[in-house]
C-alpha cells in the first residue's frame, strides 16, 4: 500500500510480536480494538497524513477488531478486511457454530476452573485458543505439537495454516503454532462480542474480502448481511484463507487501492 501512495503503518497487536505489554501471548478483543484507534492516533499526529483521510484494514481475526474499531471511532473513515474471522464468535461457538449448549458450559468450567490452577500456582498456563473435546466429551487444550510432516490426511483448513505460520511465515515471537497462548484467553472472547456494533460504521464504508474456497468465508457473509450500507463483497476465485495473507496474485490490491482511493478523498 506504501508502493501504491498511502502512508502505511503495520503493528503487531498489544502483548505479541514487536508490541509491548504484559502478559505476553495474550489476546484481548478490547483492547486489541483499541490498538487500532491508538494507531489512528499516531498516523494522525504525522504532519503529512490528513486525518480526514484515514482507513483501517484487518487481517484474519484481527478484522473483527478493525470493524469495531470503526464503528465507534469515526476518525476511521472507511475500513476493509481480508480473510475475516469473528474471533468471539470462533471461541464461544466453535468453527460454523458447531458447539452445543452442552459443550459451551463445558468450556465455561473448564477455563473457570484453570483459572484456579493458575491462581494457586502464581503464573498462567499456555495452550490453544481452540478449545476440543476427550473421548468423553470434556473439554480440553493444551500446547499444539507443530508436526515435522503433514500427515497426508491433514485437513485442509489446517494445512494451509500449518505451511503459512509453520513453515514459510515461521517466526520465533508468533504465537500461532510457534508458541502458544494463554490458556484462559478465551474468556475475554466470550465477555466481549467483537462486531456488535457493525451496523454503526455506516455511512463509512466496508469492504469485505474472502476466498472463494476459504473455510472462514461465511464470516464475512454473515458481516455482510449485518452490516449497512455502503458495503461490498469480494469473493476471489480459487482462493483459499491464508491466500488473502501473501499470495500477491490473489490479493486484490487494485480493489484495494480503488476503495480506498474512491472513499478517502
Amino acid at each position: 500500500m506504501a508502493a501504491r501512495g498511502f502512508v502505511s503503518i503495520a503493528f503487531d497487536p498489544s502483548f505479541g510480536g514487536e508490541s509491548g505489554g504484559e502478559v505476553r501471548n495474550t489476546a484481548s478483543p478490547d483492547i486489541f480494538t483499541e490498538d487500532y484507534s491508538a494507531a489512528v492516533d499516531y498516523v494522525g499526529l504525522l504532519p503529512y497524513v490528513d486525518r480526514e483521510r484515514i482507513g483501517a484494514v484487518g487481517i484474519c481475526g484481527l478484522s473483527g477488531m478493525a470493524i469495531t474499531a470503526a464503528g465507534t471511532d469515526t476518525r476511521i473513515k472507511a475500513v476493509a478486511t481480508f480473510s475475516m474471522y469473528d474471533m468471539s464468535r470462533d471461541m464461544s461457538k466453535g468453527h460454523m457454530d458447531y458447539y452445543t449448549e452442552e459443550q459451551r458450559n463445558k468450556i465455561k468450567k473448564y477455563l473457570s476452573e484453570q483459572r484456579w490452577k493458575d491462581a494457586e500456582d502464581g503464573t498462567f498456563a499456555l495452550g490453544n485458543h481452540e478449545i476440543a473435546f476427550d473421548e468423553n466429551n470434556e473439554a480440553i487444550t493444551g500446547m499444539m505439537e507443530i508436526p515435522k510432516e503433514l500427515p497426508k490426511d491433514a485437513d485442509p483448513a489446517f494445512a494451509a495454516f500449518y505451511y503459512y505460520y509453520a513453515v514459510r511465515a515461521r517466526h520465533p515471537r508468533a504465537v500461532n503454532f510457534v508458541s502458544s497462548w494463554t490458556a484462559t484467553m478465551p474468556v475475554s472472547f466470550w465477555n466481549f462480542p467483537l462486531m456488535a456494533n457493525i451496523k454503526e460504521v455506516s455511512p463509512r464504508p466496508i469492504l469485505l474480502v474472502a476466498g472463494e474456497n476459504a473455510h472462514s468465508r461465511y464470516y464475512s457473509e454473515d458481516a455482510y448481511a449485518a452490516a449497512l450500507e455502503p458495503k461490498e463483497l469480494v469473493i476471489v476465485p480459487d482462493a483459499d484463507h491464508v491466500a488473502l495473507y501473501d499470495n500477491m496474485d490473489k490479493i486484490p490490491f487494485d480493489k484495494l487501492e480503488q476503495f480506498f482511493n474512491d472513499n478517502l478523498r
